[in-house]
């Protein structure tokens, strides 16, 4: 199936190393069906975070991520405040969401990272399998690898529970929410 995009570059043969997220070349966002009839699409503008890779045993793979919930951002001022206010995230008592890596395995170009993500004061696992969609050395010299991935989770499980009933039936707001993973990173220079 042709995506329209250029096929992506191998061009490392061994990608184990420590790596930090290019945030201004990746994208963590979410989808949530809106008053039972459509999608409503929103990411997170800031965040930060690290990997260990190791290609021969990925079980010694690692990765760390902290979200800013403020830089919560979906396309209208009024729904982001609502999110970020004590109905949904509570961004004040609770400014970030983490996601600690616990288990990582590998098969062939596939990689599957379960964790604790951490929203409000509520940590769960999760599972989240990631396609390894490239790899290069860019212009700057920079080792660069991409991740592409992506999960479904219950926010009720986060106590995330607002809602509002729909006279037809149904829910102003889908309890199952998914996340998406577009993730370049960068490998750290050795010292």
């Amino acid at each position: 199936m042709s995506t329209g995009f250029d096929a992506p570059t191998t061009a490392i043969d061994d990608i184990t190393g420590d790596y930090t997220l290019d945030v201004s070349h990746s994208r963590l966002g979410f989808v949530a069906r809106h008053a039972m009839v459509t999608k409503v699409r929103g990411q997170f503008g800031a965040f930060e975070g690290t990997a260990h890779i190791d290609e021969k045993n990925p079980a010694a793979s690692k990765v760390d991520l902290t979200i800013q919930v403020a830089s919560i951002e979906t396309g209208s001022a009024d729904r982001d405040g609502h999110l970020k206010s004590g109905d949904f995230f509570d961004a004040e008592t609770y400014p970030t969401i983490t996601f600690v890596s616990t288990d990582v395995k590998r098969d062939g170009s596939d990689w599957t990272i379960t964790g604790d993500l951490t929203i409000k004061d509520v940590t769960k696992p999760v599972t989240i399998e990631f396609e390894q969609t490239g790899s290069a050395r860019d212009p700057f010299g920079n080792v660069r690898v991409g991740f592409e991935g992506e999960t479904t989770i219950n926010r009720k499980d986060w106590g995330l529970t607002w809602n509002a009933a729909l006279e037809t039936g149904g829910v102003l707001v889908s309890e199952k929410i998914k996340l998406e993973f577009d993730v370049s990173a960068i490998q750290n220079q050795s010292a």
